[in-house]
């Protein structure tokens, strides 16, 4: 009885342990899989050399939709451009630091850009 009991204790605690932990994997996996979805789109169909992107970050998001990735290229290292890649991947919008806007960049500077009718 008592070693009936250990694999019931150790098996109720092995499934709370995966029901908690569930949530944190998935998340943590879909930042991963959106980051290298638009890596590839970059790399792949927009011809960007990888030396020419600084960071490519998976994010979750509160709004929706949940997941996207936020780029920055080296040579634009105040603009952060916002991809969705969901079915196809897009360009959605983009952020320019507050420093860079009171040096007074503005959308028409970006060199990045990607209007959302030259997406496909």
């Amino acid at each position: 009885m008592n070693k009936t009991k250990k694999i019931v204790s150790w098996t109720i605690g092995i499934t709370l342990i995966l029901l908690i932990l569930t949530p944190f994997i998935y998340v943590k996996a879909n930042k991963m899989i959106y980051a290298h979805r638009v890596t590839t789109y970059l790399t792949e169909q927009k011809h960007y050399s990888p030396n020419e992107i600084e960071s490519v970050e998976g994010v979750w998001s509160v709004k929706l939709p949940p997941f996207l990735a936020v780029v920055k290229f080296k040579d634009e290292p105040d603009v952060e451009y916002i991809y969705f890649a969901h079915n196809d991947v897009i360009q959605f919008s983009h952020r320019i630091s507050e420093e860079a806007k009171k040096s007074g960049k503005t959308k028409s500077d970006l060199k990045h850009f990607a209007p959302m009718d030259d997406q496909q």
